[in-house]
C-alpha cells in the first residue's frame, strides 16, 4: 500500500457524531489513531534533535577548546567529528524527513476529506426540516469549516506541539546536565509561559467560535441572496439584499477585531516572556562558568538551547492560538451540524417489497411538532394500480401527506401501510426506491441533462434516457442545448437549479427523470403546472401511458387534470371531507362542487382569492 493510503479516508465512522467537543474529535478521528501515533512518534523524535544539535556544538567546543587548534584532528578527536557529520548530514535530515513525510503524506492530505465525508455522510441523513430551518450555504461552510478546522488542529498538534514538548524534554535533560540549578530557572520560566497560554487561550477559542459563527451567517446571507437573485431584481431589492448581508459583515468585522486585539495582547506579551529566557540561561551558566561549575561548551549549549527555545516559543504560542481557534470554530460547526433531527431507520428495518401497490393510511396524523396545521385523522386506502386524485386549497394538507408517504417526516399519530409493510419499519431507501415523483418545484443539479435524467435509474441504457425524454416531450429542446463551456444537448449543463431552463423544461425533465425511474408508485404534485396548454396536452397523453399498472397519487389545482382519475378525495384543514368520482362529486354539490364551478382557467380558487376577487368588484 502506498505510504498516502495508510489512512482509510473513506471509511464511515460509527454512529453519529456527539455532541460534546472531545468526543466528537475523536469520532471525527477514529479509525486513523494508529497512524497519527505514528505520525507523532516522527514528530518527536526530529523535535529532539533541537537538544541533539545545541549538545552535539557543545561537545564540539569543548573537544575544540581542550585540544587546541593543532591537535583538533587527532585520532582521538575522530570519534567527535564523525559523530558530529553523521548526526547533522545523516541522522537530523532523516528524522526531519520522516517527520515531514508522517504529516505531508500520511496525515495531511487524508484527515480533511475523512472529516467532511463524515459529515457530509450525516447532514445527508438529516430530515427535511433541518434544511428548511438553516440557509443551505451556512451548512456547506460549516461542514467544510469543520473539517478544514479538525484536519489543521490534528496537523498542527502533529507538527508543533509534539516537536515542541519533545524539544522542552530534550532542552530539560540537556540543562540538568550542565546543572540542575540552571534546569530549575528554566522550569520556572516554563510555569510563567504555561499560565500565560493558560489565560490567554481559552480566551482565544471562545472569541474565534464567535468570529466562525459571524463568518458563516455572511455566507449564508449572500448564498440566500444569489440563489433568489430573479427575485431579487424583479423586486428591485439589491439595496436590500446589500444592507442585510452588510449587516452580517459588520458583525464579523466586530467579531474580528476582538480577535485582533485579544491577538495582538498575546503576541506582546509572549515577545517579553521569550525574550527574557536567553537572559536567563545564558546568564546563569556565564556565572556558573566563572565559578568553574560549568565549561566553555556548556555556554554553547545553554545559550543555542535558550535561543532555539525563545524562537520556538512564538513559532508555538501562535500555532497553538491557531489551534484553539480552530478548536472554536469545530465546536461552532458541531452545535449546527450535530442536532439530531433525522428520521432514522428501525434497528431491524427490511427492504420494501411492492408486488401491488396497494396504500393504506391508517389514522394519521402530524402537525409538525405545532397544535394546528399537517394532517389529522386521515384513513384511506389506495387500491392498486388506483389513480387517486387530491384536491384541496393551500394550506389543506395535500403536500404534507405526501410526504409522509416518502418519510420525509416521521408520523406523530398513526401508519401507513404499503402492500401491508409499515413504512416506518423498512429502510427509507427502499421506501423512496419505489416511488417516483414530480413535483411544481422540481429540483434540477448543475449537471448536464444526461445525469439530471439518469438520476431516476443511474443504470439506464442510452436508449432508455432517450425513450424517457421523448416520453416527457423533452427530447425535442434538450438536443438544441448549448452551455457556457460550449457543451452541447444531453451533455450540456443546466445551471443551478436549473436556472438555464424555463419551469416547462424543467418539470419535463422532471417528467423523463420519474418516466425512466419506472416505479410501481408515482406521486404526481401539480407535475404539470408549469407547462402551456399545447405542451400540457402531450404530456397528459404521456402520463396516460406512464401511469397504466401504477398506483398513482396526483396533487392539482387544474381540476381537469384530475377528471380521468379513479377517485378523488377533497382535503380541508388536514382532513378529508370528500371522496368519490368526478361527476359523483359534481353532484354532490359539496366543496368539490365549489372548486369546480369557481375555476378560472381551470384552477381552484381558495377563500382569500374570492375575497380579492370581491373586494375589486367593489371598488
Amino acid at each position: 500500500m502506498k505510504i498516502g493510503y495508510l489512512i482509510d479516508a473513506f471509511r464511515p465512522a460509527e454512529g453519529p457524531p456527539p455532541n460534546t467537543l472531545g468526543a466528537f474529535m475523536r469520532w471525527c478521528l477514529s479509525g486513523a489513531w494508529p497512524m497519527l501515533a505514528v505520525a507523532v512518534v516522527f514528530s518527536a523524535l526530529a523535535g529532539g534533535m533541537e537538544a541533539g544539535t545545541a549538545y552535539i556544538l557543545g561537545l564540539v567546543i569543548d573537544t575544540a577548546i581542550s585540544s587546541g587548534p593543532e591537535q583538533f584532528f587527532a585520532p582521538g578527536n575522530m570519534a567527535v567529528v564523525f559523530g558530529a557529520l553523521a548526526f547533522f548530514l545523516l541522522i537530523r535530515p532523516v528524522l526531519f524527513g520522516l517527520s515531514a513525510a508522517g504529516n505531508a503524506i500520511i496525515v495531511g492530505p487524508n484527515i480533511g476529506p475523512m472529516v467532511n465525508a463524515r459529515l457530509n455522510r450525516w447532514t445527508l441523513g438529516q430530515s427535511v426540516t433541518f434544511f428548511d430551518d438553516d440557509f443551505a450555504g451556512r451548512i456547506a461552510q460549516k461542514q467544510m469549516q469543520t473539517a478544514n478546522a479538525m484536519a489543521s488542529v490534528v496537523t498542527e498538534v502533529i507538527n508543533v506541539v509534539a516537536f515542541a514538548l519533545a524539544s522542552l524534554a530534550g532542552a530539560l535533560i540537556l540543562l540538568g546536565a550542565v546543572d540542575l540549578r540552571i534546569t530549575l530557572l528554566f522550569g520556572v520560566w516554563l510555569i510563567a509561559y504555561f499560565a500565560l497560554i493558560r489565560w490567554f487561550l481559552p480566551r482565544v477559542r471562545k472569541r474565534s467560535a464567535a468570529r466562525a459563527g459571524a463568518r458563516a451567517n455572511i455566507t449564508g446571507q449572500v448564498v440566500d441572496s444569489i440563489t433568489n437573485i430573479k427575485t431579487v431584481k424583479l423586486f428591485a431589492h439589491a439595496d436590500h439584499e446589500e444592507q442585510a448581508a452588510q449587516a452580517a459583515m459588520v458583525t464579523f468585522r466586530e467579531r474580528a477585531l476582538e480577535f485582533g486585539y485579544l491577538s495582538a495582547s498575546f503576541r506582546f506579551c509572549l515577545m517579553s516572556l521569550a525574550g527574557l529566557l536567553p537572559v536567563l540561561l545564558i546568564g546563569a551558566t556565564l556565572f556558573l562558568w566563572q565559578t568553574g561549575a560549568a565549561t566553555e561548551g556548556d555556554i554553547v549549549a545553554a545559550g543555542a538551547v535558550a535561543i532555539r527555545v525563545a524562537q520556538m516559543t512564538g513559532w508555538v504560542s501562535f500555532t497553538l492560538m491557531a489551534i484553539y481557534s480552530n478548536v472554536g470554530e469545530i465546536e461552532n460547526g458541531m452545535k449546527t451540524l450535530t442536532r439530531p433531527e433525522r428520521v432514522e431507520d428501525a434497528d431491524e428495518a427490511r427492504t420494501l417489497e411492492v408486488p401491488k401497490g396497494a396504500i393504506t393510511f391508517d389514522g394519521l396524523g402530524f402537525a409538525y411538532g405545532r397544535d394546528v396545521g399537517g394532517v389529522q385523522g386521515i384513513s384511506l386506502r389506495v387500491a392498486p394500480g388506483e389513480k387517486l386524485g387530491i384536491v384541496g386549497a393551500s394550506g389543506a394538507g395535500k403536500s404534507t401527506l405526501v410526504s409522509l408517504l416518502l418519510r420525509l417526516y416521521e408520523t406523530e399519530e398513526g401508519r401507513i401501510l404499503i402492500d401491508d409493510q409499515d413504512i416506518s419499519r423498512v429502510t427509507q431507501d427502499s421506501l423512496r426506491r419505489q416511488i417516483g415523483m414530480v413535483t411544481q418545484e422540481t429540483a434540477m443539479f448543475n449537471r448536464s441533462a444526461r445525469e439530471n435524467i439518469l438520476y431516476g435509474r443511474p443504470d439506464a441504457s442510452e436508449d432508455d434516457l432517450l425513450a424517457a425524454a421523448e416520453q416527457a416531450e423533452a427530447h425535442g429542446f434538450i438536443k438544441d442545448l448549448r452551455d457556457g463551456q460550449g457543451r452541447e444537448g444531453y451533455a450540456a449543463h443546466l445551471g443551478e437549479r436549473g436556472v438555464k431552463l424555463s419551469g416547462g423544461q424543467r418539470q419535463r425533465i422532471a417528467l423523463a427523470r420519474a418516466i425512466l425511474k419506472d416505479a410501481p408508485i408515482l406521486v404526481l404534485d401539480e407535475a404539470t403546472s408549469a407547462l402551456d396548454s399545447e405542451v400540457e396536452a402531450a404530456i397528459q397523453s404521456a402520463l396516460g401511458r406512464v401511469m397504466e399498472g401504477k398506483t398513482v397519487l396526483a396533487i392539482a389545482h387544474r381540476l381537469s387534470t384530475l377528471a380521468e382519475m379513479d377517485r378523488i378525495i377533497v382535503m380541508d384543514q388536514g382532513r378529508i371531507v370528500e371522496e368519490g368520482t368526478h361527476e359523483a362529486l359534481l353532484a354532490q354539490d359539496g366543496r368539490y362542487a365549489q372548486f369546480w364551478s369557481r375555476q378560472s382557467g381551470g384552477f381552484i380558487r381558495t377563500e382569500d382569492d374570492e375575497g380579492t376577487k370581491s373586494a375589486e368588484a367593489a371598488e
